[in-house]
């Protein structure tokens, strides 16, 4: 008994959330587990799992109608937590396809466009990428130097990308870059033709990565890449829409934190039940328990803030500094608790088979992207003190 749930957080939550969680954790534990960590080491991108994604019901999340589930936030919170309970490379998978290229079509496109596109990225039939970040811009991606000048029925695009999931084999990427007429940032929709990503358009996936190795994230290169003016989001006027959809989707990298801090958590208090030194389980030992008890305070002050998070969505009263505020705490403290875990099971801690290690990297990543933690508490100190520390 690992009592990962020591507050009763399973009340908290509706019957649909409950059935969401109970299906993409059976997902989890009989198809992603027994062949994740083979991936990971290799640094592969497991596509044999993506018809079987498929099947769960679950592409789209939040978005209502098109073949999407239409999810509460809180539903949609299940799927992240559960995701990354197991992996989370195949949780930045869903993520970036659910949540920034669907959003941001959702939320930005017209009818026609959302018509055309949304109906076969909830089967997965059409696979999305998000290209915002850039080399020389992550934290302040509004200085964003990718430029789209328009020419006849086609804007033409030229620029650089960085750490864009996905974007290697996805059939359609939404790029961000400043239209020349105007300055503003804008959202365009590149497609795929005859199965090809078009002209001037380079993909190289990063290497080296010590986290989320199984999600491929390139640096792209854009070379006079012709996009359809049909294909410029139709609401996207300014980077204020960039951040409506960013702002949409912080909370699930709290969610993330949450399932990576969770499987580490449950790893950890099994491990020490059976793991014998010095003549007796160290679960006996006064350390480890005083390890394991912070280890669930911290989990479950989680629990609740994400759930809280997910009720002030749902009535749309959650400000973006609020989600900056989760984002910061569960970044942190899923870190430790996985660093917690890995140093509760010693050497056997730096073995994939334990799967804390990767948990543990892969909680690096999260620490780092969605705003860094030194981002965020800047964002809520913003809105503490009225004073903008940014500038």
């Amino acid at each position: 008994m690992t009592n990962a749930d020591y507050y009763l957080f399973d009340d908290l939550l509706t019957d649909r959330a409950r059935e969401v969680r109970s299906r993409v954790r059976a997902f989890v534990d009989a198809e992603l587990l027994p062949i994740i960590n083979e991936h990971w080491e290799r640094a592969s991108f497991p596509f044999e799992l993506v018809p079987k994604i498929a099947e769960l019901g679950v592409i789209g999340t939040t978005v209502q109608g098109y073949g999407c589930p239409g999810f509460t936030p809180l539903e949609a919170g299940m799927v992240a937590m559960e995701m990354s309970r197991g992996d989370g490379s195949i949780n930045t998978f869903l993520a970036v396809q659910s949540g920034l290229a669907m959003g941001s079509i959702n939320m930005l496109g017209s009818e026609e466009q959302k018509e055309r596109w949304l109906p076969r990225m909830s089967r997965l039939e059409l696979v999305g990428a998000f290209g915002l970040t850039e080399p020389e811009h992550g934290s302040d991606s509004v200085a964003l130097e990718t430029t789209a000048r328009r020419d006849g029925d086609t804007y033409v695009l030229n620029g650089r990308k960085r750490w864009i999931g996905n974007a290697s084999f996805a059939d359609l990427v939404i790029l961000w870059a400043r239209d020349e007429a105007d300055g503003k940032v804008k959202g365009f929709v590149m497609e795929k033709e005859e199965g090809e990503h078009p002209a001037g358009y380079d993909a190289t996936v990063i290497t080296g990565k010590i986290g989320k190795r199984a999600v491929w994230q390139p640096d792209i290169v854009l070379t006079d890449v012709r996009i359809p003016a049909a294909n410029l989001l139709a609401h996207s006027q300014s980077f204020s829409d960039v951040t409506r959809v960013l702002n949409s989707t912080r909370g699930g990298a709290s969610w993330e934190a949450l399932g990576h801090a969770t499987a580490a958590y449950e790893i950890a208090v099994e491990y020490a039940a059976e793991r014998v030194q010095f003549g007796k389980p160290i679960a006996s030992f006064q350390l480890v328990q005083n390890t394991l008890a912070n280890m669930l305070s911290e989990l479950t002050a989680m629990q609740l803030m994400c759930v809280r998070m997910a009720q002030l969505q749902e009535q749309g009263r959650l400000t973006g500094p609020m989600a900056s505020l989760a984002k910061m705490h569960t970044a942190k403290k899923g870190r430790w608790i996985c660093q917690a875990a890995r140093d509760l099971l010693g050497g056997n801690g730096l073995l994939l088979e334990n799967h804390v290690a990767r948990h543990l990297t892969d909680m690096e990543v999260v620490h780092t992207y969605e705003g860094t933690d030194s981002i965020q508490s800047l964002i809520v100190g913003r809105d503490i003190t009225g004073i903008s520390a940014f500038k």
